[in-house]
């Protein structure tokens, strides 16, 4: 039997991500409006989550025929709302739950970072975590002045001293710095507050924080690149580390991998929490749950544009100039975005596949294969677990909406609680003491 193991949503920056889909309401015109993302972090918290990670991108995709209409028409990928806001939002309607906002280290300076966090971590009395990523679409750069991306491991070259930086302002306020003496008529001790005065070869901030001292210290951090250099990045700076894997076999290694290169850093292995990325289907019964799946494909092979759309976005490439149905050869393909996407691309597509043959696999199956009941599939992500040796899974579906919300945290985790899997409430008050409470 699988030990405890952590719970995470992965929402697609805005919830306008669902539209066109069933149950979703009136998204197309409420998709504004913050209910349906405050609606979902308070069934999380109900539910016993680690964390919600708000996902984000700082541009209009246009890499899939060079055209920005399928994007637009799906309503995927634009318009996404600064996560940073909305996590301001989530976290005055709960009051447990872990919110981890993305910003990217290419285009926000490192003392305007650390003060977002720093006040989001005080706003929320010490909930709130930061995805680092680094970037990875020239449209992106374009945006803030750039002509475009640097080479993928620069960009995580740059990143590590932008963490040192941001790492250096969360803690330019020491502990205690804050007394409080009214009487002594101090509010805040100078001698315990200093400059950081870092200057490096990308980033010069002088500090100390404005904004005052973080109550978790400094924010939990959440890391996603999948890449050799992007487990080194997490391994070495993270607290919860995210994860595609089909399979069993390649979530032990790329778990066994990160504990790994954490150990030759110095770390506890355990500190890091690396949760397994799923989209389960969920049925009242086993055969709902296939007929659901059915479904699933069926709407992929409809449209499969999207699908490779969303493939062009994070790998750079146009996949919009191959003919769907043709058999396609990608082996010599690279990229400057997302390499593991690409490299789960081309095993998907193996040989003599279709573009549109390779959609509805994408479709059918990013991660491990879950389908079934509330029950069976807890059973499954039990063994899954059991065989990795933890810590835990993140969510993440293009379909959102209160009914697939309540599915989970419903349906399914009610299930995998009596199993004792996950918590049935939380342990603490901030959000790293509960990452690191099992």
């Amino acid at each position: 039997m699988a030990d405890m193991f952590h719970l995470a949503w992965f929402l697609h920056g805005s919830s306008a991500v669902s539209w066109g889909r069933p149950f979703t309401g009136s998204i197309g015109r409420d998709w504004m409006s913050p209910d349906l993302v405050v609606d979902m972090a308070r069934s999380m918290e109900r539910a016993g989550f680690d964390y919600l990670l708000i996902e984000d991108s700082s541009y209009v995709p246009d890499a899939y025929g060079g055209s920005m209409d399928v994007y637009l028409r799906a309503g995927h990928s634009s318009p996404r709302q600064d996560p940073t806001v909305v996590s301001a939002l989530v976290s005055q309607r709960t009051e447990r739950l872990g919110i981890v906002p993305t910003i990217g280290t290419f285009a926000t300076p490192p003392y305007l970072l650390a003060r977002a966090i720093g006040t989001l971590d005080q706003l929320s009395n010490g909930r709130i975590g930061w995805n680092v990523v680094t970037g990875s679409s020239d449209r992106a750069a374009q945006n803030y002045g750039m002509p475009g991306m640097p080479e993928h491991d620069e960009r995580y070259e740059i990143a590590d001293e932008y963490l040192r930086a941001a790492m250096a302002l969360f803690g330019s306020w020491e502990p205690g710095s804050v007394v409080d003496d009214p009487a002594a008529g101090i509010f805040a001790d100078h001698t315990r507050v200093h400059r950081v005065d870092h200057r490096g070869e990308h980033f010069a901030v002088r500090g100390p924080l404005n904004s005052g001292p973080l109550p978790q210290g400094r924010p939990v951090i959440a890391q996603a690149g999948g890449s050799p250099r992007g487990r080194e990045f997490g391994a070495r700076h993270a607290d919860t580390v995210l994860c595609m894997a089909k399979t069993v076999p390649e979530m032990k290694a790329f778990r066994d991998d990160v504990r790994r290169h954490a150990a030759a850093f110095g770390r506890d292995p355990d500190d890091i929490k690396v949760l397994f990325i799923i989209d389960p289907v969920i049925g009242g019964t086993e055969e709902e749950a296939r007929e659901r799946v059915r479904q699933r494909e069926l709407a992929a092979l409809a449209d499969a544009e999207i699908t490779l759309a969303m493939q062009s976005k994070v790998t750079n490439i146009d996949f919009g100039a191959y003919d769907l149905d043709r058999p396609i050869e990608l082996s010599g393909l690279r990229t400057n975005g997302h390499q593991q996407v690409l490299e789960q691309f081309v095993a998907v597509a193996g040989e003599g596949r279709t573009l549109r043959e390779v959609a509805v696999e994408l479709a059918r199956a990013a991660t491990t294969r879950l389908a079934g009941t509330p029950d069976s599939v807890a059973a499954r992500m039990a063994e899954t677990m059991a065989e990795v040796g933890g810590d835990g899974f993140l969510f993440s579906s293009n379909d959102v909406s209160r009914r697939t919300v309540a599915e989970i945290t419903d349906g399914l985790v009610p299930a995998l609680q009596q199993r004792g899997l996950v918590r049935t409430g939380y342990e603490h008050a901030m959000f790293r003491d509960n990452l690191l409470a099992f």
